[in-house]
């Protein structure tokens, strides 16, 4: 409870930080055992982070850590990211740091970067026993904010060819997991040599995570 508190009270002044530009913004990088890839796409975050404070007049820190599951320092951060192409596996003290974490403000954003999903679904829907994953509508406002996306996730790259969807984890009503399947907005933040995508691909990508940060330090 103290731990809930404390955070509670970083998260608001992660708030005023917000709004008054004063310090920066802090996000993260999660780190997951299970064997699959949570280091894959190492310049994404530092790119969005930079973009989001050239276009958005934003201010987050853009040396971006890296934060164990259930590590004490994930509550110094009120957004961290997760990525991979592989295992992901949660165990139950880390289930439930996420959980105290998830439930006192926090927010984790899962992009798959293709082979992630059969295991993600499973370890996102064990942190709040018995929720589960629910599509969100192309209305949600996490698509409305600064950049309009009127038909949700935009396609980044086309791994098995199925239309891109963004699930979302619900607690007490609050938006506080978002899963992106078939999109692989990571890969899109990336440095434009490393996939050699289109600067058009690579703005939607960074528009889309720019409408991400937006919408979890504004609510």
């Amino acid at each position: 409870m103290v731990r809930k508190m404390i955070f509670l009270f970083l998260m608001a002044c992660a708030m005023l930080s917000f709004t008054s530009n004063d310090k920066p913004l802090k996000i993260a990088l999660l780190k997951y055992n299970g064997g699959g890839d949570w280091y894959a796409n190492p310049t994404s975050l530092p790119n969005l982070a930079k973009y989001c404070n050239q276009n958005q007049g934003m201010n987050i820190e853009t040396d971006i850590p890296t934060v164990e599951v259930g590590s004490p320092e994930l509550f110094n951060y009120p957004f961290v990211h997760m990525t991979g192409h592989g295992n992901v596996v949660f165990n139950d003290q880390e289930l439930e740091n996420l959980r105290t974490y998830l439930s006192g403000g926090g927010f984790l954003h899962a992009d798959d970067n293709y082979g992630m999903d059969p295991y993600i679904r499973p370890q996102l829907e064990k942190i709040f026993p018995g929720s589960k994953l629910v599509e969100l509508p192309f209305s949600h406002p996490i698509f409305h904010q600064k950049f309009d996306f009127p038909n949700g996730l935009p396609k980044i790259h086309e791994h098995d060819g199925k239309a891109p969807q963004a699930f979302g984890l619900f607690h007490e009503g609050r938006l506080v997991a978002l899963y992106t399947y078939e999109t692989d907005l990571g890969d899109g933040w990336e440095d434009q040599d490393v996939h050699k995508d289109p600067n058009e691909t690579r703005e939607k990508a960074l528009k889309m995570g720019a409408n991400i940060l937006r919408y979890v330090f504004s609510n």
